[in-house]
């Protein structure tokens, strides 16, 4: 059955969610080492989240691009995540949510949070019919996610290559079988109509 065009799916516990980002090693590295984002990480500017683990190897390139060659899962709070959500804004004038483009653009400068849905990814990175969130993080949000939200980062660049390697093979039952379990995540309450999670 095909999911729903827009749906949050991540790999989540009670207490958690899992995001992707890819760093250039001097600030991936030391990031996964410590288990949190060194001073050097810019909390004054945009960043981007990724709940999808195959979106983030559209945009990394599978950790080949240039600047983007480590790939973090970080594991941050629900509570963040949502706090999040509750506050963010889409990323584009719809006129379903909002009253007219002064209203989105006002909102826009104001919200600390951006939604944006892109099409998912398969294993070959091709777009699919339905969407991926991508979270954008500024100002509070951003150093609420570098300071207080993130539990946890990992680097996974060996398991995108190794992944990328099998799907290069044509071993792509035992590739899809490495990417993690993404499942859909149910917000508490709130955001859904506002953020175009529902039609």
């Amino acid at each position: 059955m095909e999911p729903p065009v827009r749906q949050i799916r991540a790999l989540h516990t009670p207490d958690t969610v899992t995001v992707y980002q890819a760093y250039a090693p001097r600030l991936g590295l030391p990031a996964a080492r410590d288990g949190r984002f060194p001073a050097a990480w810019k909390r004054d500017r945009m960043t981007w989240i990724k709940p999808s683990f195959l979106w983030m190897m559209y945009r990394c390139g599978w950790g080949a691009k240039e600047g983007q060659e480590t790939v973090l899962a970080i594991e941050i709070t629900r509570a963040g995540f949502e706090w999040a959500l509750r506050n963010a804004c889409l990323s584009h004038y719809d006129s379903a949510v909002h009253a007219d483009q002064a209203a989105w653009k006002r909102e826009l400068r104001e919200a600390p949070a951006r939604v944006q849905w892109d099409p998912e990814r398969d294993l070959r990175l091709r777009p699919l019919s339905h969407r991926s969130l991508q979270l954008g993080l500024a100002g509070e949000a951003a150093r609420r996610y570098a300071d207080e939200w993130t539990v946890g980062i990992t680097d996974v660049t060996p398991l995108a290559h190794e992944i990328h390697a099998l799907v290069r093979a044509g071993e792509t039952e035992r590739a899809a079988s490495l990417v993690p379990a993404e499942r859909p995540y149910t917000l508490a309450d709130g955001p859904s109509a506002r953020l175009r999670m529902v039609d």
